[in-house]
């Protein structure tokens, strides 16, 4: 080889990396993650009203009713995967629980972030704080934060064999596998409570929330519904990986890509047409039917056939076609309804008697920052799986897990 080609290919290959950094991608979550630290040092600089449009009568907005509320239901792959494999033998879905666990513990961690923001005090949010020096056992925060904190635990403890694979810490990772089934009865458990007490903390609160989304049942309505969201995102996240990081992914996963969709479909068909039952039935119950025909009854409707009636039967028809594309469409439309779900309980129709003027809209820096969190869970699970053994068998512990 000439010098002069020794240079070119020096040239070429220095192009070419250059290239694979300065991807569409990379820039537009670059500039995310900028705006997003300079919005982080004013919200702590100068205070929470700085960059919100939060009020004495509204002190939940976008960080609670999307980052959390929203965040807490879209994690929740983590426990409904682990317990389809591991509590119910569907072997069959074991290639779907490290990807779910790990979005389930980046979801968490998200959550736990987005109330640093909210809260504005890190030395107040130590989670031994509110356990030790204000405690508040009848309160449903205290459950509610006490079971996030110990469940984020867990899913830490089975996300962990992944990262002790891959540092080749043998005996570590054994007694982490060990423990897989003890963490998966925890997660279920710990779920269930606090899944369901996000929806019960509204209870205290029904002159404010509109009564189609009132219920004494809106404990079972956001458990129902989180199993609905954490099949869904299993689904569209299994489905954007495949495309995304397929040259990480090994033949066993591959293999069971589109079973797994299949499956997870016929399960979500099921429990969103049991869901669309129980809300007709809280309809039923406050016998609100009159409701329907007011602008917030429409929009009841838009949510609850367009986001719960449509992608039950998509995703039927897709389980009955074998047919991919309806079946993530379903996805999308679910994971959306969910979203819709939190936000119209706690944003869009809290305090709905009072004039639009009154009401809470989140200022553009406030959701600038959930779009930079969103967009840093987005850049760890990235950094994670093309470097970790999550979408292949790590050659050491082959058929060891």
């Amino acid at each position: 080889m000439s010098e002069q080609d020794g240079v070119a290919t020096q040239e070429n290959g220095a192009m070419d990396e250059k290239n694979v950094f300065f991807t569409p991608f990379n820039v537009i979550a670059g500039g995310i993650v900028i705006v997003g630290l300079l919005l982080t040092i004013l919200r702590f600089t100068k205070g929470l009203g700085t960059v919100t449009n939060l009020s004495n009568t509204q002190p939940w907005g976008l960080w609670i009713g999307f980052d959390l509320m929203c965040g807490v239901a879209l994690a929740a792959g983590g426990y409904t995967t682990s317990a389809a494999c591991y509590l119910f033998g569907m072997k069959q879905y074991h290639s779907a629980v490290r990807p779910a666990i790990l979005t389930g513990f980046l979801g968490y961690a998200t959550v736990l972030v987005s109330l640093l923001y909210d809260v504005g005090r890190p030395d107040r949010l130590i989670m031994a704080y509110p356990f030790i020096v204000q405690q508040g056992t009848t309160s449903l925060l205290f459950e509610v934060g006490l079971c996030v904190m110990l469940y984020l635990l867990v899913l830490f403890l089975e996300f962990s064999p992944i990262p002790l694979e891959w540092l080749g810490l043998r005996k570590a990772r054994t007694i982490a596998v060990k423990l897989t089934i003890m963490l998966t009865i925890f997660g279920v458990v710990l779920s269930t409570l606090h899944q369901s007490s996000l929806g019960a903390l509204f209870l205290i609160a029904p002159s404010k929330v509109h009564p189609l989304w009132y219920s004494p049942y809106i404990a079972v309505f956001f458990f129902v519904s989180s199993i609905i969201a954490g099949l869904s995102m299993v689904i569209f996240e299994s489905s954007l990986s495949h495309r995304a990081f397929h040259s990480n992914m090994g033949k066993p996963y591959l293999e069971a890509h589109d079973p797994l969709v299949f499956g997870y479909a016929k399960a979500a068909a099921l429990v969103l047409f049991g869901y669309f039952i129980i809300k007709l039935m809280g309809v039923a119950a406050g016998n609100h039917w009159t409701l329907l025909g007011t602008p917030y009854g429409i929009w009841f409707l838009v949510e609850v056939f367009g986001f719960v009636a449509l992608p039950c039967l998509l995703f039927t028809i897709g389980f009955r076609d074998k047919n991919p594309g309806f079946i993530k469409s379903a996805a999308i439309l679910s994971i959306i309804g969910i979203v819709l779900n939190r936000l119209n309980v706690s944003i869009i129709t809290f305090n709905w008697q009072k004039p639009l003027s009154e009401k809470y809209i989140p200022s553009w820096m406030e959701v600038m920052l959930s779009i930079f969190m969103v967009t840093c869970l987005v850049l760890v699970f990235r950094f994670i799986v093309t470097r970790m053994p999550v979408f292949y068998d790590h050659p050491d512990f082959t058929n060891n897990h």
